[in-house]
Order: structure tokens, then sequence, then C-alpha cells
């Protein structure tokens, strides 16, 4: 039989009591904690969009007409060297860093600046592979320039790649050996660095950017959706294909990927921008022997107005005739007569 005494009672009684309230302490600052830490979180969420909101506003540089002044030096070659070394620092050294490969907020929620990081990525290496292969080199069979064949295959590394080795840090490389041949070229005492401007290096290059061009016209005009007729196997009664195609193709672009197509069109005239007008410079006298710097310029200006400031917030994607505007084929107009223009250009300079 168990005796119960007043004291044993008052002791039960005050573990019971300060147990709970250690338990109310306990849950209190936990709760504490965890409002301390949601705090935290909603706090992150505010700094990273208003990050998004700076870096998507301004991370996209202004064309500047302006040369630089190394773009002035009269040596040929310097001018073009300059405008590839120029576009991609931008894309390292732009508000935000280059976001292509961000993990974390509010890198990866910004799909619209990685796609026009990739339009301007996708000429810097078009150009760093024709200045390797054409415009350094005098014959086909003649040795590539060193520093040329340094930067070339590290602008091609993984564009996506966060560390070991991070995508920055290869692009550098590639910008330091850019430079590398650059003084070299600008140097009258070395003449193991050369730029040949001739007419049929210019062509090739500009062959390679019509090409681009026209892919993206196509998609950027795909975004209402189109019938188009098939017509990869014309002009040739004895083409073939691997897999048979029908004669009337649909196409459109999904509505998730509109806006990603503009703003890598956008890149990409960016970039070709700067490119030609060093390109102006450097092929100034072949230009004029074929009367086709005129049409050059026209290029230049019909790049010129894809940069034009896109005062709604979303692309638009209307219809033809419609309502809303469609963004998509307002680029499209620019860049297809961008595109025309280069074929003319093209034309003018395989004239004799």
């Amino acid at each position: 039989m168990v005796h119960l005494n007043k004291g044993n009672v008052l002791d039960s009684v005050q573990r019971i009591w300060f147990g709970f309230w250690d338990k109310c302490i306990e849950l209190f600052q936990l709760g504490r904690l965890f409002k301390t830490l949601l705090s935290l979180v909603l706090m992150y969420l505010v700094v990273s969009t208003g990050f998004a909101l700076y870096w998507s506003w301004s991370a996209i540089p202004e064309i500047k007409t302006e040369q630089a002044v190394a773009m002035q030096n009269s040596v040929t070659g310097v001018a073009t060297t300059n405008a590839l070394v120029h576009i991609t620092q931008t894309l390292l050294q732009k508000p935000g860093g280059y976001l292509s490969n961000d993990k974390t907020l509010p890198g990866i929620w910004m799909d619209n600046i990685p796609r026009w990081e990739f339009g301007v990525l996708v000429q810097a290496r078009d150009m760093a592979r024709s200045l390797r292969k054409d415009f350094s080199r005098s014959q086909s069979q003649s040795t590539e320039d060193q520093d040329l064949t340094n930067a070339e295959p590290r602008l091609h590394f993984n564009n996506n790649s966060w560390m070991f080795p991070a995508t920055e840090s290869e692009y550098k490389k590639a910008i330091g050996y850019l430079k590398r041949y650059q003084e070299r070229l600008a140097d009258p005492a070395v003449q193991g660095a050369q730029f040949y401007a001739r007419a049929d290096n210019l062509n090739r290059w500009l062959g390679e950017v019509s090409t681009r061009l026209g892919s993206l016209s196509q998609r950027l005009s795909a975004s209402v959706g189109q019938r188009r007729v098939n017509t990869d196997l014309a002009g040739d009664t004895q083409a073939q294909q691997s897999t048979a195609t029908q004669q009337i193709v649909e196409v459109k672009t999904s509505w998730s990927k509109i806006d990603d197509v503009f703003y890598e069109s956008r890149g990409t005239a960016w970039a070709l921008i700067h490119l030609l007008k060093a390109i102006d410079q450097d092929f100034s006298s072949v230009l004029e022997k074929k009367n086709a710097r005129i049409s050059l310029l026209q290029i230049i200006r019909e790049l010129e107005a894809t940069q034009g400031f896109v005062w709604s917030p979303l692309i638009l994607n209307g219809s033809e005739f419609g309502l809303w505007a469609n963004h998509s084929l307002v680029m499209s107009s620019y860049i297809t007569r961008a595109n025309a223009a280069i074929i003319d250009l093209r034309e003018l300079l395989n004239q004799g």
C-alpha cells in the first residue's frame, strides 16, 4: 500500500508544472527558429527576385556607336580579333556575370539571359573557328596559328559546366589566347601572326552567318505555327535523304520556347553587329573594290533594329494580323532582311 504525504504530492505537481513549462519553452524556441528560417528564406527570395529584375534589365549591353581604341589600330585583323574578345568578355563581365551554368537563385529561373548568352556564344565560336582555319592562314596547307588553335576548343567547351572546370575558367583562357594573338598581330616585329583579309575568307564566314540566321528566322516565324511545303530535295532530281518525310510539314514552336528563341536571336544579332563593324574596318579595301560596303552597312542597320527596347514584360505571341503583337514575327522580319542582304553581299564578293 502506497502512502502519500503532502511533500510527495507537491514534488509531483512541481515536476509536472516545470516539465510543462520546459515543453512550452522548447516549442516556443522551435517556433522562433522556424520563423527565423522562414524569414531568411523569404528575404532570400525577395533579394533574388530583385537581382533577377536588375540583371534582366541591365545585363544586355547597349550597342555603342563609337569604336574602341584598339579597333582604331590600322593593322589588319586587330579590329576583328578585338571584337571577338569584347563579345566573349561581355558574357563573363556583364551584370550578374555568366548565368548559363548557375545552380542557385536567381540564375536557375532566368532562362532569357542564358539564351541570349548562347546566341552570343555561337557567333563567338563561329568566328574563332574562322580565325583558326581561314583568316589566319594563307593556304589550305599552311600552318595554324598556335594561339588560335588553343583558343577555339576552349570556346567550344560545355557552356553549362558549374565546376571541375567551370565554364567561365575555360572561356577566360580562350580570351587570354585571343589577346596574345592580337598582340602578336599588332607587333610589326612579329611575322608569325597573320590575318588575311581576302574576299574568299570573308565569303566563307558570311556563309556560316547566313546559315545561322536562316535557321533562326524559321524558328522565329514558327511561333504561330505554319504549314510548309517540304523543299528539302528541291533543285536536284537525283537527291536522296535518309528517311521519307511528308510533302506538307506542320511546324510550330512550343509556347514555352518562344521567349528562348527570341532572346537567342537577339544575342546572335548583338554579337554580329560588333563583328560586322570590325569586318567593315579590316576588309575595307576588299569591300571598296567590290563596291560592297553599302551592303554591309545595310546588314548592320537591319541587325541594329533587333536591339530595340522591348516594352512588354513578356514576349507576346499574337497571331499574324491579330489584336496582340507577335514579337517573334517582328524579330524574324529583321533577321530575314539581314540574311537576304548577306546573300546579296556574298554574290558581290564572288564577282571577279
